[in-house]
């Protein structure tokens, strides 16, 4: 089985910190999987994320997302691989306040021709594709879609921001504590949507999350202090 993530002799500390944040033997993770991380706050799991989607560079180690090698990219260079290959739902959304619901869905076409071509490649357009994704997440209300986002609860938000991550079909999905914000049955379409979504195109999803209940829905689970040797070389200083 292919990986979409091998990482290796990976450490990452943060500017003006003498501390490493994360300090890894080695990680793989196989195309189509599900994986479930857990831990603590403050134990790196937002930092781990931010190295997969090249929006960090560790300061050593070798890290291979998709068969590229992020780590020798330049800025603009991650920034394209992460904009046609990566969905990445953000922790607190990201969302542009002064578009519409469907505009902020459909943003991410606009930055990546192959996220547009992956679209009419289906038959159908970015605007139809963002309603079908609002579709299955419960937001259908023809006067919601047309709001600003800063008009919307912080759940409808969250669920237009998990939308924009999924439309055309990104090949990595991660979620940063995406349900943060819903109550339990949103939570349920939410975590269906995904798992529906990466198995009808393939993709695999890598997800964060305070609610370890959720990790027994997962193929994999992983704990991340118990690999994150940055706090034995902390106290090894």
């Amino acid at each position: 089985m292919s990986r979409v993530v091998e990482l290796s002799d990976l450490h990452f500390t943060w500017p003006r910190s003498t501390q490493p944040v994360l300090s890894l033997d080695a990680l793989q993770v196989n195309r189509q999987e599900h994986l479930f991380i857990k831990g603590p706050s403050g134990s790196g799991k937002s930092t781990l994320l931010g190295l997969l989607a090249g929006i960090l560079i560790p300061q050593h180690g070798r890290l291979s997302v998709l068969g590229r090698r992020l780590e020798t990219l330049g800025g603009s260079a991650r920034d394209r691989f992460r904009a046609d290959h990566i969905g990445y739902i953000f922790q607190l959304f990201n969302l542009i306040p002064y578009l519409s619901v469907v505009e902020n869905i459909i943003l991410p076409c606009h930055f990546s021709p192959a996220r547009a071509n992956r679209i009419r490649h289906q038959g159908t357009t970015a605007h139809q594709e963002a309603l079908r994704l609002l579709a299955h997440l419960k937001l259908t209300d023809p006067a919601l879609l047309c709001k600003p986002v800063n008009e919307l609860s912080v759940g409808q938000q969250q669920r237009v921001a998990a939308a924009r991550a999924l439309i055309g079909a990104p090949e990595l999905v991660i979620g940063d504590e995406p349900t943060s914000s819903l109550d339990s049955e949103h939570r349920t379409v939410f975590i269906e949507l995904l798992f529906d979504e990466c198995a009808r195109t393939g993709a695999t999803l890598i997800f964060v999350s305070h609610e370890v209940s959720l990790a027994a829905l997962f193929g994999k689970t992983l704990n991340l202090p118990e690999i994150n040797r940055a706090e034995t070389l902390a106290a090894e200083q």
